[in-house]
């Protein structure tokens, strides 16, 4: 496997996984988002009260998108198994 075939192939893997990455992240960003505006505005500023509503809109997202999950990594582990020739060097 040349330079440009290992940079090819961490460029794929970094980009399924900013796809896979990037509902979870966004949700617990605009969760934590609301949160603390709804803590400024009431001057509450206890930690578990932004802690445990962000736990549970993540363990949401992933619940919810778990099949999409599933669906993008096996299509993607498919791709690169069919491809493994090439990085192998074998034609």
């Amino acid at each position: 496997m040349g330079p440009d075939q290992a940079a090819e192939l961490m460029r794929q893997v970094l980009r399924e996984a900013l796809i896979l990455g990037a509902p979870v992240l966004l949700a617990a960003c605009v969760t934590s988002f609301l949160i603390s505006l709804v803590q400024t505005l009431t001057s509450l500023q206890d930690q578990t009260i932004s802690t445990v509503p962000r736990l549970l809109v993540v363990a949401g997202v992933l619940m919810a998108g778990l099949p999409w999950f599933l669906d993008r990594l096996m299509r993607y582990t498919l791709a690169l198994f069919s491809d493994f020739h090439r990085f192998l060097g074998m034609g």
